[in-house]
């Protein structure tokens, strides 16, 4: 009998970029992660009309969203959503997540390497998020590519009874910085 975690290992994950044809299994991998009530700012995912809604809307907008994807499902994301005012357009809010089988296996560096890729080309100046103080794994990997702590809110998070701070975190790459 083959042990399903050794399966997972040999099986080839895509990194690609977010589209359309994604979205339900978008859904369903962002209400897996939603529901374990540890790490996402949702305790389940929104409707399927409003995933879908925000899927079009940061694709109409050319902001950087990429998916992991196994079979044709999707088992990880990573997206920036560009501030709507104009004098913060060139910042945006970062947001991942990956199914929990799929985590340990490298996925949040090859997503998050690809977004931010795509992040600079698209013009992006500064990128920012929020993670769970507890979120050791995610915060290894923002530190891993250069993001750099701001600050912490604390009891910024409030679930099933338990308060938790949340570490503010971004990374500035501006060409010809002078100060």
């Amino acid at each position: 009998m083959v042990d399903e975690s050794s399966r997972i290992k040999t099986i080839e994950i895509e990194i690609e970029p977010l589209t359309l044809a994604h979205v339900e299994s978008f859904h369903r991998a962002l209400d897996l992660v939603s529901r374990e009530r540890k790490y996402l700012s949702f305790l389940e995912a929104p409707p399927l009309d409003q995933t879908q809604r925000f899927v079009e809307e940061r694709i109409a907008r050319g902001d950087p969203g990429f998916v992991a994807v196994v079979r044709g499902d999707v088992v990880g994301w990573c997206d920036i959503t560009r501030h709507d005012r104009p004098i913060h357009a060139h910042r945006g809010a970062l947001g991942m997540g990956i199914v929990h089988t799929y985590r340990g296996r490298g996925l949040g560096l090859r997503l998050i390497d690809a977004t931010l890729t795509q992040a600079r080309k698209a013009g992006f100046v500064r990128v920012e998020l929020s993670v769970h103080s507890d979120n050791a794994r995610a915060i290894s990997l923002y530190d891993k590519v250069g993001f750099v702590r701001e600050g912490v809110q604390r009891d910024a998070v409030y679930i099933d009874g338990e308060y938790r701070d949340a570490i503010m975190m971004a990374i500035v790459e501006r060409k010809n910085v002078d100060r």
